[in-house]
């Protein structure tokens, strides 16, 4: 079904967020497509995205720069080098590099998704792929910040936490790993809200005391947050907690706290 426009799609996600949809409501925002005219590729919804990714039916591209990708993106999405001389307001992801991930495959399943309804990135690749010959080319048009207001977490690579890290000082660090391991050794101004206490579901254990004590920005819920843990899997663990407290830009570092406190200095 269509929701009308970027704004209507991201309305409905936060009062999704807040609980005030019933079943029926909760299926149209989640299958929601852009449904613009004269599209060269088929679109998938939210829930089809998540579907995809969760068996593996089809290679996710991020059709948006390195590190633009290496900040925040989708977790299982995988970027590809830009065309070579097209301009940045242009940009477009190289069709041939495409084609190698896919193994010169032209069936391959393939899902672009970029910056949302407003974005260009991922429908220039796309119809440049159609004219390439493929034919299994899909879009999430709606693209990552539906995708942050409907499922809450994204992704970042070790290039892009250092350059947040360095480059966005309003940015929150939460180190997730246990108290005496924080204690030992962090990254220089993290704060810490251990795996260990941390309950599944909403203003519960450590993370309502971390809304209540100041470790969670609760005057702007815009801020930047990334979560380091042990590994990935505890990281992820308490994003998508977080994220359900309403922060819109919550990502988890796809690998560990020695890892990234190795090259912060």
């Amino acid at each position: 079904m269509r929701l009308l426009g970027a704004v209507g799609i991201v309305a409905g996600a936060i009062v999704l967020a807040a609980g005030g949809l019933d079943a029926q409501t909760i299926a149209t925002i989640m299958t929601a497509r852009l449904m613009e005219p004269n599209q060269k590729t088929v679109e998938v919804s939210t829930q089809e995205l998540q579907e995809i990714l969760s068996a593996g039916g089809a290679m996710v591209f991020d059709a948006r720069p390195h590190l633009e990708w290496a900040i925040s993106h989708i977790p299982g999405a995988v970027n590809v080098a830009p065309k070579p001389g097209v301009p940045i307001a242009q940009y477009v992801s190289d069709v041939n590099e495409v084609g190698r991930l896919v193994g010169a495959d032209k069936a391959a399943p393939i899902v672009l998704y970029c910056n949302g309804p407003f974005c260009g990135k991922s429908k220039r690749l796309g119809e440049e792929l159609v004219a390439a010959g493929y034919s299994n080319v899909r879009r999430y048009q709606l693209g990552i910040p539906t995708w942050r207001a409907l499922m809450g977490v994204t992704a970042i690579e070790l290039e892009g936490a250092l350059h947040v890290y360095k480059n966005d000082k309003t940015a929150v660090f939460l180190d997730v790993r246990e108290p005496s391991e924080f204690a030992a050794g962090t990254i220089p101004g993290a704060r810490n809200i251990p795996r260990s206490l941390v309950l599944v579901g909403k203003d519960v254990g450590e993370i309502l005391k971390a809304k209540n004590d100041g470790r969670l920005p609760m005057e702007d819920h815009n801020t930047r947050i990334i979560i380091v843990g042990g590994d990935s899997a505890q990281a992820r663990f308490v994003a998508e907690q977080v994220a359900k407290e309403a922060f819109h830009n919550v990502s988890y570092f796809v690998g560990t706290y020695e890892t990234l406190r190795s090259v912060i200095k």
